[in-house]
């Protein structure tokens, strides 16, 4: 069970040069996808990317859109063409990848120039899409049937791409039928091509994670009453990374709205915080109390939030417990659903999910998931607790990767410094907090299964 107790939390280091994604993996990741299209008996793949939704492009070719949308087509020969806007022209693939590269200017801002492109459905055709073709869109969403009622109309041919490229595609091919919604090929919760990660992506994600956990922690020390939450921002450093969210911070009342951005609002004892900090391949969240203990609570949660956030704890931990390589998504559901008090709180969303660049892929955690957990899976524990008395609220995000004894091997010989640091987790996990891990399991971040309900102490965090 869980208990407070006064531990440190170790400084398990991290690598200083930013691990790179060799050339041949995305080579390799454009060829699964060519090898999937011919499965599946499409055509041409086209890929849509904007700021926002940019994980499914840099995954394939290392590219992601700045202030612009783009779009990515392959064929089943593996011809590849990258379509960029005026502004992205200056920053592209490497071009020993050997993707083509044209500029459609509409892919750019309103009111910048216009006139040196070819109509779409000229770049379109010339790249062999036309009467009888099979299209898949991928854009970063499917819709799926959830126990048999659908939400959205169409099934497979509810795109999630914007409608003139949609309504070309139709027209181009002479049949609605014909193009369809393939982004369950890159995200898929079963065999989608971005659940099973590389070593090189699993280090590069290592490295996202160590600098979120410890701008959290830095964040964490500057935590005092007085403080403005727009004051505590600069400690949410990236070195570089681009960032997967907005940065969140918030104070008493304003955490209930927990996405929100940080403002200026000052920190007073007593009161409830939250924060999360994400880049592309890591998030970290904490939240808890402003508090050295519970006679610093509002005499509304004094009892209440005592109790909540040992019972949250003790689902951690059983979520850490029951993770491995091939164990089933609806397991973990099921163990995790049995160790929360019901009485205290509910799960606003799934106890999970898979990570990537983006923080959300998808997620095998849910009641009856065959799913069975992969070799190679980056993994979010995200258990977002909503209070069924008095407002009040904790909450721990981290990542890990699964990886069987092939992929620890590969680990081990490629990124020894990383390996070490992943074992000291590990032991930290097990000998220090009490969380019995799976070999399998591999912690990504510098504050692992670390939680402290009084954000005012930062010596006491909970153990089992």
């Amino acid at each position: 069970m869980a208990h407070l107790t006064h531990l440190t939390l170790p400084t398990f280091g991290k690598v200083e040069q930013q691990p790179a994604i060799p050339n041949d993996i995305y080579r390799q990741r454009m060829a699964k996808l060519t090898a999937l299209l011919q499965a599946q008996r499409l055509d041409v793949a086209l890929v849509y990317a904007d700021r926002e939704h940019f994980a499914n492009l840099q995954y394939l070719t290392g590219f992601d859109p700045r202030f612009e949308e783009a779009l990515f087509l392959l064929d089943q020969t593996g011809q590849a063409l990258l379509l960029v806007g005026n502004e992205c022209m200056g920053y592209l693939p490497d071009p020993a990848l050997g993707i083509k590269v044209e500029m459609f200017q509409e892919l750019s801002l309103l009111g910048q120039p216009r006139g040196a492109s070819r109509p779409l459905r000229h770049i379109f055709a010339d790249f062999g899409i036309g009467a009888g073709k099979r299209v898949g869109c991928i854009g970063w969403k499917y819709f799926a049937s959830h126990s048999g009622h659908a939400l959205i109309e169409g099934g497979a041919l509810a795109l999630d791409i914007p409608a003139y490229l949609a309504d070309l595609l139709r027209d181009l091919t002479a049949d609605r039928a014909h193009v369809v919604n393939a982004t369950a090929l890159l995200m898929n919760p079963v065999d989608g091509l971005r659940i099973i990660n590389e070593p090189a992506q699993i280090a590069l994600c290592e490295y996202a994670a160590t600098r979120t956990s410890e701008a959290v922690f830095a964040l964490l020390q500057a935590l005092q009453p007085g403080v403005r939450e727009s004051d505590l921002e600069r400690y949410l450093f990236s070195d570089g990374l681009p960032l997967s969210c907005h940065r969140m911070i918030s104070f008493g009342e304003k955490a209930r709205r927990g996405l929100a951005s940080p403002s200026q609002n000052r920190a007073k004892l007593g009161d409830t915080f939250t924060t999360a900090f994400g880049v592309t391949g890591a998030l970290t969240c904490r939240a808890g109390a402003i508090a050295a203990h519970a006679g610093d609570l509002p005499a509304a949660t004094r009892d209440f939030y005592p109790a909540l956030a040992h019972n949250y704890f003790d689902v951690v931990a059983t979520w850490y417990e029951n993770i491995r390589v091939g164990a089933l998504g609806g397991h973990v559901f099921a163990a995790v659903e049995q160790k929360r008090d019901a009485a205290l709180y509910d799960f606003a969303v799934n106890p999970g999910h898979y990570l990537h660049l983006d923080e959300w892929v998808h997620s095998p955690f849910f009641a009856d998931s065959k799913i069975a957990l992969p070799s190679g899976a980056l993994l979010q524990m995200d258990i977002i607790p909503i209070s069924r008395g008095p407002f009040c609220y904790i909450n721990a995000e981290d990542g890990v990767v699964l990886a069987d004894a092939g992929l620890r091997d590969a680990l081990r010989t490629q990124f020894p410094d990383m390996w070490q640091r992943m074992q000291q987790r590990r032991q930290f996990m097990q000998d220090v907090i009490g969380i019995a891990l799976h070999e399998s399991v591999l912690p990504l971040g510098n504050m692992p299964a670390w939680l402290l309900p009084y954000a005012l102490d930062l010596t006491l965090a909970f153990a089992r």
